[in-house]
C-alpha cells in the first residue's frame, strides 16, 4: 500500500542519489569528491547532505513529526527546525487565503463553526468564553475555508459565505439562526444535530466539517497550546492533511 508521505516524497529520490539537478531537473549530473552534486547544464551544484536534511525537514513536517524530535534524529539545534516548521506554516496560510480568492466553493456545501482552546475545562457550545472561534466551510469532495472570527453573527457569517462561495450553491448547517438568510443566496438543509447528522429530505450525511473539526483538534493537540497569533497558520496545516470525506 502506498501512503501518502510515499506518494509524496517518492519523487525526491533522484534528487537524493544525485541523478537529478534541484535547480532545473536536468539529469547530467557529477558527484564532486565534496560530497556536491553538480549540474553539467546550469553549472550550479548542491551539498547531498545539505538536501537530505532539508527533504528530512519537509517529511518531518507533513507528518507532524515535533520539531524536538525531529531535531534530537537529525542532530540540529531544535530552533532550526521550529524557524523552519514556522516559515512553512506561513507560506501555507498565504497559499491558501490564495486559493481562496481565486476560486470560489461551489456544488454541496457544509458549514459549521467550531471552537479551540488549548485547555480542557471550560464552557462549550456557542459563545464559549476565552475560546477561539472558527468558521468553516467544507466542499464535498474538495476544499476546506477556515477563517478565525471574533463572533457567529448572522452579517458575518454571511459575509463570508458571499465572498467564499458561488450564488446558488447548496448549503447544509444546523439549526443555528444566523444561518437564516441563507435561502437568499442558494439552496439552504438545516439539520438537527442534536437528533441527527442526516437531511431526512436528501439522506445525505452532513457530518463532514464535524468530522474536519475532530481531526483539526486532533492535530493542535499534539502541539499543547498554540498562540492566536499563530493558530490560523497551524489550522491551514491541518486542512493540508485532510482526508477527504
Amino acid at each position: 500500500m502506498v501512503t501518502g508521505s510515499q506518494r509524496a516524497f517518492g519523487c525526491t529520490a533522484n534528487f537524493l542519489r544525485g541523478r537529478k539537478c534541484v535547480f532545473c531537473g536536468s539529469f547530467k549530473t557529477n558527484r564532486t569528491q565534496r560530497g556536491y552534486v553538480k549540474c553539467r547544464k546550469c553549472s550550479k551544484q548542491k551539498s547531498l547532505a545539505k538536501l537530505r536534511r532539508e527533504i528530512a525537514i519537509l517529511q518531518g513536517f507533513y507528518q507532524q513529526v515535533p520539531a524536538y524530535r525531529l531535531a534530537h534524529d537529525l542532530g540540529v539545534d531544535p530552533k532550526v527546525i521550529s524557524r523552519v516548521y514556522q516559515k512553512l506554516r506561513v507560506a501555507l496560510f498565504h497559499v491558501a487565503e490564495l486559493e481562496s480568492m481565486a476560486s470560489k466553493l461551489s456544488g454541496e456545501i457544509e458549514l459549521g463553526e467550531a471552537y479551540f482552546d488549548g485547555r480542557c475545562k471550560g464552557r462549550r457550545g456557542r459563545g464559549a468564553a476565552g475560546k477561539s472561534v472558527v468558521f468553516g466551510l467544507l466542499e464535498r469532495d474538495g476544499r476546506v475555508y477556515t477563517k478565525v472570527v471574533e463572533h457567529v453573527s448572522a452579517d458575518t457569517l454571511m459575509a463570508h459565505i458571499q465572498t467564499t462561495t458561488r450564488k446558488g450553491s447548496v448549503y447544509y448547517t444546523d439549526a443555528f439562526r444566523g444561518y437564516q438568510s441563507l435561502r437568499r443566496y442558494g439552496k439552504h438543509h438545516t439539520v438537527n444535530h442534536s437528533k441527527s447528522l442526516v437531511d431526512r429530505r436528501t439522506k445525505n450525511p452532513i457530518n463532514g466539517i464535524a468530522g474536519f473539526w475532530s481531526f483539526a483538534k486532533h492535530i493542535l493537540y499534539n502541539y499543547r497550546g498554540v498562540s492566536k497569533y499563530h493558530f490560523p497558520m497551524y489550522l491551514d496545516v491541518s486542512k493540508g492533511n485532510r482526508v477527504s470525506v
